[in-house]
């Protein structure tokens, strides 16, 4: 009961939190000019949202981090008073994959802020080059795996099929399916309330699969972060009145990876985070066929949800179906889990 109440009180009081910082950010926000630059190559009708304030992943990334601290350290607290100590919740290496997780989330929103910052005030449409935000989400990803190597993680669980001790090769895997993830979620935010919106359906179907793993301290932790988000879609929902930018994005890349690692499963990434690497594959088929056809496409724009505008989809239709899709991997991944 004391998990639940816990997860119920950390959805209430990260949204709140959210929700009263984006009454305050947004007009300081504008005020201080902070507006998204439109890239030209993007969809035309997009110009509009020309000046609409970007750096809006600061309400929910403050949101998140205070409620999910608080809560899931008095969740400790409450489990050794009870003397519930042994669980999987009160093993020093969870609270490695949470809050080793939750700092690397927060490494990850820095880099994010720093991109937004070069795009915003320094005019720089472009932001930081790849190569530079690929380096310093490798070195993030590096220093979790590492983190997570220290205190006896080597399994990779595939859930139906067995668990593989990698030994030492378990760093590099790892940091290569949290810079991949990272990546892929960033992609994800091109619409609004599109990552937001399967983010958080991603996180509801985890605080249940967590719940019934008993990582109840995880069960806490994706409440704040679904709290959170529903705070941030108060704004950011069609007609988004603020974007998360990349402070935001690379944020909950780095959330839904620490979600994910937190139960062991990493894996669970792949069915309940179907979204993100669809939006990616779509960006590596279009680049790959583009220089092998010498110029032609096989979608009309990517990521894909830029196609689906292409071909007249409004956006509001484009992420309930994305969301659909999210619950749908949701439930898979909910069923990969239940009948391992």
């Amino acid at each position: 009961m004391t998990a639940s109440i816990l997860t119920t009180a950390a959805a209430i009081i990260s949204f709140v939190i959210t929700a009263v910082l984006g009454k305050i950010l947004i007009p300081v926000l504008h005020k201080i000019k902070y507006g998204q630059p439109i890239k030209d190559i993007g969809p035309t009708w997009h110009k509009k949202k020309q000046g609409t304030p970007t750096m809006g992943g600061i309400m929910f990334i403050i949101g998140i981090t205070v409620t999910a601290v608080v809560c899931v350290l008095l969740f400790y607290f409450l489990n050794s008073e009870n003397n519930l100590g042994g669980s999987i919740d009160d093993s020093p290496a969870q609270k490695v994959r949470l809050f080793g997780g939750l700092i690397m989330s927060l490494g990850c929103a820095l880099l994010g802020f720093v991109d937004d910052y070069i795009k915003v005030v320094k005019k720089n449409n472009n932001g930081l080059s790849a190569k530079q935000k690929l380096i310093f989400q490798i070195l993030l990803a590096l220093s979790f795996a590492l983190a997570l190597y220290s205190v006896g993680d080597t399994l990779l669980v595939v859930p139906m099929i067995g668990s593989f001790n990698l030994g030492i090769f378990y760093i590099p895997v790892v940091a290569f399916i949290i810079t991949a993830t990272i990546n892929a979620v960033n992609l994800t935010d091109g619409l609004d309330g599109l990552a937001s919106s399967v983010t958080l359906i991603f996180a509801l179907c985890f605080m249940i699969i967590a719940s019934f793993l008993t990582y109840n301290s995880t069960s806490v932790f994706a409440g704040a972060a679904a709290g959170g988000l529903i705070g941030f879609l108060m704004y950011n929902f069609y007609p988004a009145k603020v974007f998360m930018g990349d402070t935001g994005s690379m944020f909950l890349g780095g959330l839904v990876c620490t979600l994910a690692f937190s139960v062991g499963i990493p894996l669970l990434i792949i069915p309940m985070g179907i979204i993100y690497f669809i939006e990616t594959l779509s960006v590596i088929i279009q680049t790959t066929y583009f220089k092998i056809t010498h110029g032609k496409r096989i979608f009309k724009m990517t990521p894909i949800h830029h196609s689906f505008e292409m071909s007249g989809w409004h956006e509001i239709r484009i992420v309930a179906l994305f969301t659909l899709i999210t619950f749908i991997g949701g439930f898979l991944g909910f069923l990969w889990v239940y009948f391992w």
